[in-house]
């Protein structure tokens, strides 16, 4: 990974030497990028900045790259996967001179021009200045996990990795874009397939489409794209495998993806969740990388940090338990330095987790350059299939994408289309709903919504969460020859291989354990447990008398679209019960606000940036032994005993229902929100019954004839939820 910056004229004139110092600024800007290498150039109307980060072939890897006789300049980020299978293939004059994974791009160039990236597998963004027809040539791989944007006007272009790097020039605008981003599905959360072109979030600002090769005219600034790879069609499907030889082709190529992810001369970590992606990853590999897990209060809850530990423990891997209990909330300057790493209202929780686990890592093995990943595997593998089933099989799935599919048509074709909405079984014809439209294909835009939510959000996050530390993401599940055959599976075989991910379950059988292939798909954070998270944030937020709120209400953007009030009342919301909403959409308003003016006074670079402690590591020995502990850990629970005071909250109210006597009812601000069954748990309903605010923990457990293990764990969940607190005994008097 690398980062990459500069500028050109095009309008047929040169830079001169006042640009220097903007490409000086604009390097600093992506430093953290390229920690250990920074070059410049400044050549007629062309001026490049490169900071590297050097994983393949460290002594002779520096950019700038040219051609033999210097007509081709360029500098890229990423990794070319299989450069010597492509330098093995170029004519014996026109080999590479060093190990760098990129060189061969130089030389492909000159073997074919824009046709050099066809048979390219990996991840990569490219700058390319071609003297001889006076053309920058702009490029991205196939999914866009490396990033590029940039900037024209009628003068000039500038670009970089990252848009901070555009704002050094004082002549790129700076102007968020509220309309975009508050329309756009990503933010508002619409259930509706969008398959438009990913938002840079600002005005002015664009990005080299994935796949696409953008050249720029230096002489008068024109562009043009040549694609090279389009999202593969699922109505072109293949026919000439059965299920079992579909199965046995993905899981080939996920190892051969494997393998090349792990090509690097620096060493390799894994995030790793326990899931069944990560754990593939694990069980293909052939560095034997160590580990990292997340242990909060929902990875906890919803066994991601123990299973991700028996997957380690499984193939005597090292793994990183690496601890966020409940008192960690960040910062409201931690939050603007991650937010400002990011560039994207989309900052959330995931993201946060992700950067402090970067974190981690570089301050304990700082030898680690690279991660593997495990993302990329839902959006093509049906790894969404099972919840938007809603509790149904592959059949509901695909008539609720088909669903989604009529109302995007039926958004923009009012008038009969609210009959759609009257009952659960609509009572006028869909084609004529349709208005002679012809049907599209749900499950072609279902993946065509999630090849944008990849470009859009997981590349993103991943790339700039890793970036910020000098570590570069990696991510196997991205190769296009994987995509291509899940997307290509016939409609006769998708609900045999897509339904929750079999043709990589089944794939895995030889390799996994069936307690690791067949363990359901969980959220990183949502679900059991997430209540954790929302706290953790919804404090963050309200900190300092709403400090952060305060400040990202204050711009000009913000007083105009957003509603302060509303936001503020949410937030308390979100403090009283952290299950009564998602603390995303606040943050992601907010964050907007945020953004709107640090672009137009932007903060220090990530490299300057001042973040918190460093997360510290919970040695697990035995997971089973040592759970109870960990648990305590985590939810920092107090140690129970006989003279504390159960006390309900105020906002709580416990009833009961003559007609189901061994029913209740907890209420919190007049509403239902729990229900404790009388026959199911019968000693936690016998104290809550008994539940005074007077009596001791002990004296309870005799009303109620239990032990305190009989109710231990329900009582501390109801602690955690805010329901009960537990009031240590009021001194007696003299």
């Amino acid at each position: 990974m690398c980062g990459l910056a500069g500028l050109a004229r095009t309008d047929g004139e040169v830079l001169d030497a006042g640009a220097d110092g903007l490409l000086e600024r604009m390097a600093h800007a992506v430093t953290h990028r390229g920690p250990d290498e920074r070059e410049l150039l400044r050549a007629g109307p062309v001026g490049l900045a490169f900071t590297r980060l050097s994983l393949v072939d460290p002594a002779a890897g520096s950019q700038p790259l040219h051609s033999p006789d210097g007509s081709v300049v360029l500098i890229a980020n990423g990794e070319v996967y299989n450069h010597r299978e492509l330098a093995a293939a170029l004519p014996v004059g026109s080999r590479p001179r060093s190990g760098s994974d990129c060189e061969v791009l130089v030389h492909l160039y000159q073997q074919r021009g824009l046709g050099f990236l066809d048979d390219v597998r990996g991840m990569f963004s490219i700058v390319l200045w071609d003297r001889k027809l006076n053309r920058l040539v702009l490029a991205r791989d196939r999914f866009g996990v490396k990033p590029l944007f940039y900037h024209r006007n009628h003068e000039r272009i500038v670009f970089g990795s990252e848009m901070k790097a555009l704002f050094e020039d004082p002549a790129c605008p700076r102007e968020l874009d509220w309309e975009g981003a508050l329309t756009d599905q990503a933010i508002n959360g619409a259930v509706e397939f969008t398959d438009d072109a990913p938002k840079t979030w600002f005005k002015g600002i664009e990005t080299v489409p994935p796949g696409t090769i953008r050249t720029v005219d230096l002489s008068d600034g024109r562009i043009r794209d040549h694609v090279y790879w389009f999202f593969p069609d699922p109505r072109e499907f293949r026919d000439d495998l059965s299920a079992e030889e579909f199965v046995e082709e993905y899981v080939g190529l996920l190892a051969a993806s494997v393998a090349e992810c792990e090509t690097s001369d620096a060493e390799l970590g894994l995030f790793l969740s326990g899931g069944v992606d990560s754990a593939a990853i694990v069980a293909l590999s052939t560095v034997r990388p160590r580990t990292f897990t997340a242990l909060n209060g929902s990875t906890l809850a919803n066994l991601d940090a123990e299973y991700g530990r028996r997957v380690a423990d499984h193939f005597g891997l090292p793994n990183h338990q690496v601890l966020f209990d409940t008192s960690q909330v960040p910062s409201a300057e931690e939050w603007k330095s991650l937010l400002w790493l990011l560039e994207s209202p989309q900052c959330g929780p995931e993201i946060y987790y992700k950067r402090e686990l970067y974190r981690f890592v570089k301050a304990r093995f700082p030898e680690i350059k690279g991660m593997l990943l495990g993302g990329g595997s839902d959006e093509f593998n049906g790894g969404y299939s099972v919840t938007m089933a809603a509790g149904g099989g592959w059949d509901r799935f695909a008539a609720n994408l088909g669903g989604m599919a009529l109302r995007d048509h039926l958004h923009a074709h009012r008038g009969a289309a609210v009959w759609w909405d009257q009952s659960e079984l609509p009572l006028v014809r869909e084609d004529v709903l349709r208005r002679g439209a012809p049907p599209e294909d749900p499950y072609a835009r279902f993946l065509r919504w999630k090849y944008r939510d990849v470009q859009q959000y997981n590349c993103w996050h991943e790339d700039r969460t890793a970036a910020g530390s000098g570590i570069e993401a990696r991510v196997p599940f991205l190769d296009h020859r994987l995509v291509e055959l899940s997307v290509r599976v016939p409609p006769a075989l998708r609900e045999r291989l897509i339904w929750d991910k079999r043709i990589l379950r089944d794939g895995l059988g030889g390799v996994l354990p069936h307690e690791f292939t067949h363990r359901p798909k969980v959220p990183f954070f949502y679900g059991d447990g997430v209540h954790h998270t929302y706290r953790t944030f919804a404090a963050m937020l309200a900190r300092d008398k709403d400090a952060l709120l305060d400040e990202a209400l204050s711009g000009p953007g913000a007083k105009e679209y957003l509603d302060a009030d509303n936001a503020r009342a949410t937030l308390r919301a979100l403090q009283d019960d952290p299950s009564s909403g998602h603390v995303e959409f606040l943050l992601r308003v907010i964050n907007l606000g945020l953004l709107e003016q640090m672009a137009q006074q932007p903060p220090r670079p990530p490299v300057e940036a001042v973040w918190g402690p460093v997360p510290a590591e919970l040695p697990v020995t035995d997971w089973a032994s040592e759970s109870a502990a960990i648990e305590a850990r985590v939810l920092l629970h107090p140690r129970l005993h006989d003279a504390l005071v159960p006390v309900w909250d105020d906002r709580v109210l416990l009833l009961s229902d003559q007609r189901e006597p061994l029913l209740r009812y907890v209420l919190v601000d007049g509403e239902i929100e729990y229900v404790v069954d009388g026959e199911e748990t019968p000693a936690w309903q016998r104290l809550l019954d008994a539940v005074d605010g007077q009596q001791s923990l002990g004296e309870l457990l005799a009303t109620a004839a239990c032990a305190l293990a009989d109710v231990e764990e329900l009582l501390l969940q109801a602690m955690d939820l805010g329901v009960l607190t537990l009031a240590e005994p009021a001194p007696t008097g003299a």
